[in-house]
């Protein structure tokens, strides 16, 4: 029983430290565009075909 006076104390300051890190990250702009990295890179504009092959 002891121990609860310690653990929820120290959850509740975890939960704090956490939501303070989510927020910070959403202000900062950590998920404003989850697709787009992914796209750019399938949607590669490099040309694969031989330059030199004339037909």
């Amino acid at each position: 029983m002891e121990s609860l006076y310690i653990l929820i104390p120290i959850s509740i300051i975890l939960a704090f430290i956490i939501g303070y890190f989510f927020w910070w990250s959403g202000k900062n702009g950590q998920f404003d565009d989850l697709e787009g990295p992914a796209h750019r890179i399938l949607m590669d504009d490099d040309e694969t075909f031989d330059k030199t092959d004339k037909k």
